[in-house]
C-alpha cells in the first residue's frame, strides 16, 4: 500500500487521540468513586433489610402489648364484678361464696401473670424501638454518603466524557483527510495490536512494541520509496518514518 508521507504521520495523530481515549475509557471505568458507591449501595440495602425487619418486631410487639393489656382488663373486670358479688353478699349460698372466693384469688393470680406478660412485650418493644432508631440513623447516614458519592462520580464520568466527546470530533477531522485504504489497515491493526495500529520509527526502533529493528529491516524501509506504507515485521504495526527515524 502507498500513502503520502504527510498522510502517514496523521496517522501519529490519531494514534495520539486514540490512546487518549482509551486512556480516559480506562479511567472512567476504574474511577475509585465506583467501588465506593457499590460498597454504600451494598451497605444501605443491607441497613434497610434489618431495619425493615425490625419495624416489623416493634409492630408486632405493639400488637402484643394491646393484646396483653385487653386481657388484664378482661381480668380485672371479671375480679371486680366478683369482689361487688361477694362485698354485697345477696342471694349467695354457701357454696357459691366458696366458689367467688377461689376464683378471685384465681384471677388475681391470672391478672399477676398477664401483668408480667404485659411488663415483658413492653421491654420487648422499648428494645426494638431503639434498635429502630439506630437503624434508621443509619440508613439515613448512608443515604447521604451514596448521594455524595454518586454525585462526585457523576461529576467526574461528566467532565471525562465531555472530554471523550471532544476528542472524538478532533479524530474525526483528523481521519477525514486520510485515505480511506489507510485508516482501514490502521483500525485493523489497531484491533488486533491492543489499540496501538500506528507507531513512530525512532532511531530505529519501533515506538509501538519498543524492539529495536534489525539491520536486514532497517536496510529494507531504506530502500521503500518515501510513499509506501511500511509495517514492523515483529509486531506488525504501520511504521511512520520522521526525520527521527535514524534512517
Amino acid at each position: 500500500m502507498n500513502a503520502e508521507p504527510a498522510d502517514q504521520i496523521r496517522l501519529l495523530d490519531v494514534q495520539a487521540l486514540d490512546v487518549r481515549l482509551s486512556q480516559l475509557t480506562h479511567k472512567r471505568k476504574s474511577l475509585p468513586e465506583h467501588a465506593e458507591v457499590d460498597s454504600l449501595t451494598k451497605d444501605l440495602t443491607q441497613q434497610r433489610d434489618l431495619l425493615v425487619a425490625a419495624q416489623t418486631q416493634a409492630s408486632d410487639a405493639a400488637r402484643e402489648q394491646t393484646k396483653a393489656e385487653q386481657d388484664v382488663d378482661q381480668v380485672r373486670q371479671r375480679a371486680a364484678r366478683d369482689q361487688q358479688r361477694l362485698d354485697s353478699g345477696v342471694g349467695i349460698s354457701a357454696r357459691d361464696l366458696a366458689n367467688l372466693q377461689s376464683e378471685v384469688v384465681s384471677l388475681a393470680k391470672r391478672q399477676g401473670d398477664l401483668e408480667d406478660v404485659v411488663l415483658e412485650v413492653m421491654e420487648r418493644l422499648e428494645a426494638s424501638q431503639e434498635r429502630v432508631t439506630e437503624l434508621t440513623e443509619r440508613v439515613s447516614a448512608l443515604e447521604a454518603k451514596l448521594t455524595d458519592a454518586t454525585a462526585r462520580r457523576d461529576a467526574t464520568t461528566a467532565e471525562l466524557d465531555a472530554e471523550a466527546a471532544k476528542i472524538a470530533k478532533d479524530r474525526e477531522i483528523v481521519v477525514s483527510s486520510i485515505p480511506a485504504d489507510l485508516i482501514a489497515l490502521y483500525e485493523k491493526i489497531r484491533v488486533k495490536q491492543g489499540g496501538v495500529g500506528a507507531a513512530r520509527l525512532y532511531q530505529r526502533r519501533c515506538e509501538g512494541c519498543r524492539l529495536e529493528l534489525d539491520m536486514a529491516e532497517v536496510n529494507e524501509i531504506k530502500a521503500a520509496a518515501r510513499d509506501q506504507v511500511v509495517r514492523h515485521e515483529n509486531c506488525g504495526r504501520i511504521l511512520v518514518r520522521t526525520a527521527d527515524s535514524g534512517i
